[in-house]
C-alpha cells in the first residue's frame, strides 16, 4: 500500500516513540533521462525527469516501526508547538 508524503503543512511522526526527523523509505520511481554517449561509449546522463515515483515503506529508523509512521500537522513556523515531543 503506497505511503502518503508530506506537504507543507504536514510531516511524518511516529507514533510508538514521537521520532520526527529519521526513517528509512523505499520508493519506486519512474524516470526520464537524457544521456550523452562520448566517443568512446562513455554515458553521462545529462537531464532527469521523475515520470512517477511511489513511496512504498516508511520506517522509523530510531525504533524500526513499520505500521506506527502517520502524517501530522506541522505546527506554525515561529509558533508554539502542540506536539508532545516538543519538536
Amino acid at each position: 500500500m503506497p505511503v502518503s508524503l508530506p506537504d507543507e503543512t504536514t510531516r511524518w511522526r511516529c507514533s510508538q516513540c514521537g521520532n520526527l526527523t529519521r526513517f528509512d523509505v523505499v520508493r519506486s520511481s519512474r524516470v526520464r533521462e537524457y544521456w550523452h554517449l562520448d566517443l568512446s561509449g562513455e554515458p553521462a546522463v545529462e537531464q532527469t525527469e521523475v515520470v512517477a515515483e511511489t513511496v512504498e515503506s516508511v520506517a522509523c529508523r530510531w525504533c524500526g516501526a513499520v505500521d506506527a509512521v502517520e502524517l501530522v500537522p506541522r505546527p506554525e513556523a515561529g509558533g508554539p508547538s502542540d506536539d508532545p515531543t516538543g519538536a
